[in-house]
């Protein structure tokens, strides 16, 4: 059975969770570290995204992040991309580093932030890495230690997570530390690692109690949260699916949208391609994009590859 495709929905909250590819190690030592941290803090500041929680594990890693207008594909992309040809450098080998896909949560944030923000800093603790919670305060390679100012982070965004627990920050970063401390018991969580009936509505028993209601409860395996929670996402993403699988269903093609945007606005293929900047040209290169982003799904690389520019640039004209 095909695997569905991600819900990119801007301003969300979504758990990603990368693995290495047959579970092998992807963070051999802290060079690696702090390679991956300095280039996700690149890539999330230059989306306008905000990192809530992140720990890195040798074999995997957990990210919790609100995503900017464009959504988390290219901010993953980019990172992974970037990550996978510098391990490859730096360790002689070829090959895929990553499992074909990493997973993405998209998370009900009035129901989870916390729990979430508390499951993903105490992943050192359930694997053993961090036998107490002092040593946690000052492992290097969580976001726990940023939040109480024990480390620095620029591109964490630790105010979001304090202002759960207060205004001021020295009592909030007090209240954070015992919520953190009052989950070092808990052991897996399964529903922090993926949605879905069973898992959004609390269990098997829960399921049962509202089916014997007449209940019929929303759920998604992408999702995480509650009916009103799912049915909002899936209502907003089908109004841009139900395009795309229009244009899917007539056959219609960058080819064919290149064809009417250059009849309509009188300028030539062969300029829209060569990446002229004239403003006839790039309001042209910019409809183009537009529609084959929204109506047809393309992602901004292939759309660049088709009109002979860089993807920053297609991106710059989405952005318009």
């Amino acid at each position: 059975m095909p695997r569905q495709a991600r819900l990119d929905v801007p301003g969300a909250l979504h758990h990603i969770m990368v693995r290495g590819n047959n579970r092998s190690d992807i963070l051999l030592d802290d060079q690696d570290r702090q390679k991956f941290l300095e280039r996700l803090g690149v890539v999330v500041t230059e989306a306008g995204s905000s990192v809530l929680a992140w720990s890195l594990m040798n074999n995997h890693v957990h990210i919790l992040f609100k995503s900017g207008q464009d959504g988390i594909s290219s901010v993953m992309r980019k990172l992974l991309t970037w990550y996978a040809i510098y391990f490859n450098r730096k360790y002689r080998r070829t090959g895929h580093l990553f499992e074909n896909r990493y997973k993405s949560i998209l998370c009900e944030e009035d129901r989870y932030l916390v729990a979430l923000i508390r499951y993903i800093h105490l992943n050192p603790v359930r694997s053993g890495t961090v036998k107490t919670l002092d040593e946690l305060d000052n492992y290097p390679w969580t976001g726990h230690s940023v939040i109480i100012g024990r480390n620095q982070q620029e591109w964490m965004d630790t105010g979001y997570c304090l202002s759960q627990f207060g205004n001021e920050l020295r009592r909030a970063r007090i209240r954070y530390r015992k919520f953190i401390e009052d989950g070092l018991s808990q052991g897996h969580i399964p529903e922090f690692s993926g949605g879905g009936l069973l898992k959004s509505h609390g269990g098997w028993s829960a399921v049962k109690s509202m089916k014997r209601r007449n209940e019929k409860p929303a759920h998604d395996e992408r999702i995480l949260g509650g009916d009103d929670f799912v049915n909002r996402v899936l209502l907003e993403t089908d109004e841009k699916g139900k395009q795309q699988y229009k244009a899917k269903r007539s056959g219609t093609t960058i080819t064919d949208v290149i064809t009417e945007k250059v009849r309509q606005l009188g300028v030539s293929e062969k300029a829209l391609r060569s990446g002229s900047r004239r403003q006839k040209v790039s309001e042209a290169r910019r409809l183009v994009a537009v529609e084959c982003s929204e109506e047809l799904g393309m992602t901004a690389a292939d759309i660049a590859r088709c009109l002979g520019v860089t993807t920053s640039a297609i991106v710059k004209a989405l952005r318009k």
